[in-house]
C-alpha cells in the first residue's frame, strides 16, 4: 500500500494558517481596544491557544486586564480609605463629648484635689461638690467644660481615628486584619494613638486645667486663659507638663485600647456573636478604663501640679522635682494616688461611655453608607 503523500516543501497547512490568521486578528482587535482609550482593555478575549503566537496574544490580554485593575481598586479603596477616617474621626468627636459632659462635675472635683495639699476622702469630695453647687450654682460643676469640649473633641476624634490606622497598618505589617492583631501590636497601636492625640491637643488640656482650679473672675473664657498665659508666663508655659502627660498616655491608652480590643476577642471566641450588646459594651470599656487609669495615675497628678503651678503657689520644676516634692510633703501613696478612688468611679464610666458611643455610631455610619 502506498504512502501517503505530506505536504509540499514550503507550503503550511490550512489548519495552521487558519489559526495564525485568528491569531493576528486577535491582536489587531486587542490593540484597537487598548489604543480607543483603555475601556475595554480589562476584558480577557476568549483566545484559543495555538502554537508560538497564540500564548502571547493570551499573555498580553491578560496583562492588559492585570494593568486596568490596579487602578480602579485603586480609586476605590483610597474613597473607601477616606470615608473610614471621616467616620472614626465623627464617631470619635461624639464619644468623647458625651463621656467627659457626662462625668464633669467628678473630673473637676479631682482635679481640685490633685492640685491642693488637703487629705482625699470620698466625704470631702462630694462635701465639695455640695458647696460648690450651693455657692456658685448647678452649672458651676461644670465650669471649665467648655473647655474640656474643646480639647476632648479633636482629641477623643484623633485618638479614634489614629488607633484605626495603627491597627490597619500594624495588621497589615504583620499580616492580620486590624481587629484580629496578636497582643504586642494591639497594645502598640493604642500607645501610638494616645500619644498622636496627646502631641496634638496639649495646650488646650493645660487650659481646661487651670479654668477647673480657678474662680470665675481669674479668667473669663478660653482665649482670656491663652492670653493671660502667654503674657505673664510666656508661651512655654502652655507645653508645660508635657512630657508627663505623654509618658502617662502610653501606658493609659495602651492599656484602655488593649483591654477593650482583647475582651471583644474573647467575647467573640466564647460567645459565638459577632458583636457584643451595647451594655456588654459598657462592661468591657468600664475595665478597661479601670486598668489604664490605675496604671497612670501617680504621672497624672504630677501633670496637672505642674499644669497649675502658676496659680496654686507650687514653684515651676522638673517631673522629678515636682515627683520629689509631693512625696517629702504628702507620702508616697496619699500623695501620688490622691482621688484615685474617685477616678474609679468617673473613670470606667467615661470610658465606657466613650468606647461604646464609639463603636454604636461606626455601625451606624457603616450601615447609613451601605
Amino acid at each position: 500500500m502506498a504512502a501517503r503523500p505530506g505536504p509540499r516543501p514550503g507550503r503550511e497547512p490550512r489548519g495552521a494558517r487558519g489559526g495564525a490568521a485568528a491569531a493576528e486578528a486577535a491582536v489587531a482587535v486587542a490593540a484597537a481596544a487598548a489604543a480607543a482609550g483603555g475601556v475595554r482593555a480589562g476584558l480577557s478575549l476568549p483566545l484559543s491557544s495555538t502554537p508560538g503566537m497564540g500564548n502571547g496574544v493570551q499573555e498580553g490580554s491578560v496583562r492588559l486586564r492585570e494593568d486596568a485593575e490596579p487602578v480602579l481598586s485603586g480609586a476605590a479603596s483610597a474613597k473607601r480609605d477616606h470615608r473610614q477616617v471621616l467616620s472614626s474621626l465623627l464617631s470619635g468627636a461624639l464619644a468623647g463629648a458625651l463621656a467627659k459632659t457626662a462625668v464633669a462635675p467628678l473630673d473637676r472635683t479631682k482635679i481640685i484635689f490633685q492640685v491642693s495639699s488637703k487629705r482625699f476622702s470620698a466625704k470631702e469630695a462630694f462635701r465639695l461638690l455640695y458647696f460648690t453647687y450651693l455657692n456658685e450654682g448647678f452649672l458651676s460643676l461644670w465650669r471649665g467644660n467648655s473647655a474640656t469640649m474643646v480639647r476632648v473633641i479633636p482629641y477623643a476624634a484623633i485618638q479614634f481615628s489614629a488607633h484605626e490606622e495603627y491597627k490597619r497598618v500594624l495588621g497589615h505589617y504583620y499580616g492580620f486584619r486590624g481587629e484580629a492583631l496578636p497582643p504586642w501590636p494591639r497594645l502598640l497601636a493604642g500607645a501610638l494613638a494616645g500619644t498622636t492625640a496627646a502631641s496634638l491637643t496639649y495646650p488646650l488640656d493645660l487650659v481646661r486645667a487651670r479654668m477647673a482650679v480657678t474662680p470665675k473672675e481669674m479668667y473669663g473664657n478660653i482665649f482670656h486663659v491663652f492670653i493671660r498665659i502667654s503674657r505673664e508666663e510666656g508661651l512655654k508655659t502652655l507645653y508645660f507638663g508635657f512630657i508627663p502627660t505623654v509618658l502617662g498616655v502610653i501606658p493609659y491608652a495602651g492599656l484602655s485600647f488593649f483591654t477593650y480590643e482583647s475582651l471583644k476577642s474573647l467575647h467573640r471566641e466564647y460567645s459565638g456573636r459577632p458583636q457584643p450588646y451595647p451594655f456588654e459594651r459598657m462592661v468591657f470599656g468600664a475595665c478597661a478604663g479601670l486598668i489604664g487609669q490605675s496604671a497612670s495615675y501617680p504621672l497624672d497628678v504630677v501633670r496637672r501640679r505642674m499644669q497649675t503651678a502658676g496659680v496654686t503657689g507650687h514653684q515651676h520644676g522638673s517631673i522629678l522635682s515636682t515627683l520629689r516634692s509631693i512625696v517629702r510633703e504628702e507620702g508616697a501613696v496619699r500623695g501620688l494616688y490622691k482621688g484615685l478612688s474617685m477616678n474609679w468611679l468617673k473613670g470606667p464610666i467615661a470610658v465606657g461611655i466613650s468606647f461604646t458611643t464609639f463603636d454604636l455610631m461606626q455601625i451606624l455610619l457603616r450601615r447609613l453608607q451601605s
